[in-house]
């Protein structure tokens, strides 16, 4: 029994050891609970407090600030009325101040007007007095006028046009007078000066003097080398003639071999070739037709190079590359035994010295007086008068219109219109007449100008008879009432088949006949 009874006494007292465990775990909750509770309503009545209290501050703080601001404003308001008032005051000081300055003035000004009210009385009267006095001299003058036209039979209108034509014939005389002086002051001032340019251009200027020549001497080692240039039956010959278009004279000659030909760049090739077969030693026909194809290049070549030379010595490097060829090709070219290549290298000069003097543009004129004559380097190929052939050629690789003008211009085939173009006429003409420039002589080119006149002259209807540019044109006046349109053609042509017939002349001659008629009468 007590087993049990202590098992059971054992359980009831766990049972109440946690019965009370729970109630005293309860009880502590319960308090702990209570005291946070209290805690946190202390806390929240502390918050509140303070909030009450921050937002007392707050609201008095904000009236603080209204109130300043409100005194600050009020403060501005009255400064901004006291400036306006004192600006009033100003403003009304001014205008009494004006005010009494305008009273001064109207004052002033209605003292002048009655004082320029008594002036015009004074004038009024003057001018009266004045009046009548003019009526009395104009009755006086009327008088005398009247006397005078009775004393020299002329009315007033008569002797005003006398006296006004006098009057201008002197004008006239006196005007005349002075304007023929001044013209030959002007026209010795003016032949004074260009003498001295010419004079100065041609100082500057000094070029070699050289002589066409149509036949060139090659000298060779030994008489052998003839026969090996004739070759067997002439087959070397023959081929060197066929090759170069250059006649060969072997003859009795020591040593020498001659070559004929009128074109130096053909002569020059057959030189150069014939040398480098004598220096090869192997002559004949194939080998021929070699070397005078690769020297022909190589002269081409060379030319090229000296087109370049001179070009870059006159200080002109930008032409095109066909018009340097066209310039080298001027060395082997000739005018009466002038060298062409120096001809233009002197017209160059002159034209660049003379456009210095007289203020024109002096590159453009050292460039259109290098180029002047580039037609002649082609004239034997190409149909028509070196000038206008020349300006075709200059127009057709981009040189300027001034240039191209010019190179026209020169013997006049068009009528010069630039500074320019008579710079590069009377540098032409100064570089061909000067002493020793041209083989020709003056009395053979006097011989061939009267004889083209003669020729002209000799026909029927003929008035007038004019050899221009030296020798270039043939102007011819013809009767109007004798020859008609169609006839004067037929006379033009006739003419010119009979110059060239009779008349041995360089490049063309231009004939032009002129039919004018002219009425004259005289009023008496």
């Amino acid at each position: 029994m007590q087993g049990p009874i202590l098992y059971l006494t054992l359980v009831l007292d766990t049972l109440i050891c946690l019965i009370l465990g729970a109630v005293a775990m309860r009880l502590y909750l319960t308090h702990k609970v209570g005291a946070q509770l209290s805690s946190a309503q202390q806390s929240a009545q502390q918050i509140l407090d303070d909030v009450r209290k921050e937002a007392e501050t707050i609201r008095k703080e904000a009236d603080l600030e209204a109130k300043e601001q409100i005194f600050q404003r009020t403060k501005q308001m009255e400064k901004e009325a006291q400036r306006k008032r004192s600006e009033a005051d100003r403003i009304e000081g001014r205008l009494r101040n004006k005010e009494r300055t305008l009273d001064t003035k109207i004052e002033s000004f209605e003292r002048k007007e009655k004082t320029v009210a008594d002036k015009e009385k004074s004038i009024d009267t003057r001018l009266e007095r004045i009046e009548n006095r003019e009526k009395g001299l104009a009755q006086q003058e009327e008088v005398l006028r009247v006397k005078a036209e009775e004393i020299s039979g002329y009315t007033a209108e008569e002797a005003k046009r006398y006296l006004l034509e006098s009057l201008e014939q002197e004008a006239r005389h006196d005007a005349a007078a002075v304007l023929r002086r001044v013209e030959n002051e002007t026209k010795e001032i003016a032949q004074r000066k260009a003498r001295q340019v010419i004079t100065l251009a041609i100082q500057k200027c000094a070029t070699e003097q050289v002589t066409e020549s149509t036949c060139s001497v090659l000298t060779i080692p030994s008489e052998d080398m003839k026969g090996r240039i004739i070759g067997r039956e002439g087959r070397n010959i023959r081929a060197l003639e066929a090759a170069t278009g250059v006649n060969l004279i072997v003859d009795d000659t020591p040593e020498a071999i001659v070559l004929s030909c009128f074109d130096p760049l053909r002569r020059e090739i057959a030189r150069l070739s014939l040398e480098k077969l004598l220096g090869d030693g192997r002559i004949h026909p194939a080998r021929i037709e070699d070397v005078v194809k690769k020297t022909e290049k190589e002269l081409l070549e060379h030319l090229r190079q000296e087109g370049e030379q001179v070009a870059l010595e006159l200080g002109i490097p930008d032409l095109h590359p066909e018009l340097i060829k066209l310039l080298g090709r001027l060395k082997f070219r000739t005018s009466y035994g002038q060298n062409i290549l120096m001809h233009v290298q002197e017209v160059a000069n002159l034209c660049a010295t003379l456009a210095a003097e007289v203020g024109a543009d002096v590159t453009l004129a050292k460039r259109a007086g290098l180029l002047h004559d580039i037609g002649k380097a082609v004239t034997h190929e190409v149909e028509g008068t070196h000038a206008l052939i020349g300006a075709e050629l200059c127009k057709r690789y981009g040189e300027s219109a001034p240039v191209v003008h010019a190179v026209a211009a020169h013997h006049n085939e068009e009528e010069p219109r630039t500074l320019v173009a008579v710079l590069v006429q009377a540098a032409d003409a100064l570089s061909a007449s000067r002493p020793g420039a041209r083989r020709e002589s003056l009395e053979s080119y006097i011989k061939r100008l009267e004889k083209l006149e003669e020729i002209a002259n000799s026909f029927a209807g003929v008035e007038k008879t004019y050899a221009l540019q030296a020798g270039r044109e043939l102007r011819i006046m013809v009767e109007p009432e004798r020859i008609n349109d169609n006839e004067a053609a037929v006379l033009a042509r006739d003419i010119t088949k009979r110059i060239e017939a009779e008349v041995q002349y360089p490049g063309q001659i231009k004939v032009t006949v002129l039919r004018e008629k002219r009425i004259v009468e005289y009023a008496k």
